[in-house]
């Protein structure tokens, strides 16, 4: 299986090479990948930002605590979630799946209502929490296609999402940042790419019931 292996030559990277940049073509794999991400009843409430500016990326790295990864690497994706989610959203999804797949979307009527009694009664905070996992599982995806394309990445959540909010102009776009994460090359300074992984066993990590 190659994924285990590219997963195994995986690591989140501390010091990228800033003069190697990910090719347009990968760059589209990578963002192909995150669309094709799964996503709770397929909403996919959530933006992705691909950052690339470098005096953004110069502000939103003094909002991290100075890690170089953020001004180092080849680019930078901001995983943005809904702020709150309306009926509006799951309309827009409706239409959406009925021309996609051909359907008449008065036949969708019902699991429309169903999910918008499940989503939109729930309290801003749970809302909130329940879109800023959805990121997460695109997320996963981003880290397994680079992988795959043996470009270096790293998940992180060591930013001020406030700072990142402001920086971005997301409060008036009804989004906040949820995770970050670089993606470029590997430095051959960067001292922690030669450690053995560090996992638990399987047989301490799963159970069987």
């Amino acid at each position: 299986m190659k994924l285990i292996e590219n997963l195994q030559w995986r690591y989140a990277t501390k010091k990228f090479d800033a003069t190697k940049k990910v090719s347009q073509e990968e760059l589209e794999n990578i963002k192909e990948a995150i669309r094709l991400s799964a996503s709770s009843y397929g909403l996919q409430l959530y933006k992705v930002l691909v950052i690339e500016d470098p005096d953004i990326r110069k502000s939103l790295r003094e909002a991290s605590w100075g890690q170089p990864q953020i001004t180092d690497a080849s680019h930078l994706f901001v995983f943005c979630n809904y702020a709150s989610v309306q009926e509006a959203d799951v309309d827009a999804y409706l239409e959406l799946k009925a021309d996609t797949q051909g359907l008449d979307i008065k036949n969708l009527q019902g699991y429309g209502d169903f999910m918008k009694d499940k989503l939109v009664s729930m309290s801003p905070e749970v809302q909130k929490n329940w879109t800023v996992r959805q990121t997460y599982i695109a997320l996963g995806n981003l880290l397994a296609a680079c992988a795959e394309l043996q470009i270096d990445s790293c998940p992180m959540e060591g930013f001020d999402p406030v700072q990142y909010d402001e920086i971005l102009g997301l409060k008036e776009k009804g989004l906040t940042t949820a995770v970050v994460a670089s993606i470029g090359y590997r430095s051959e300074e960067d001292q922690t790419q030669d450690l053995p992984k560090v996992r638990k066993a399987t047989n301490v990590l799963f159970e069987s019931v």
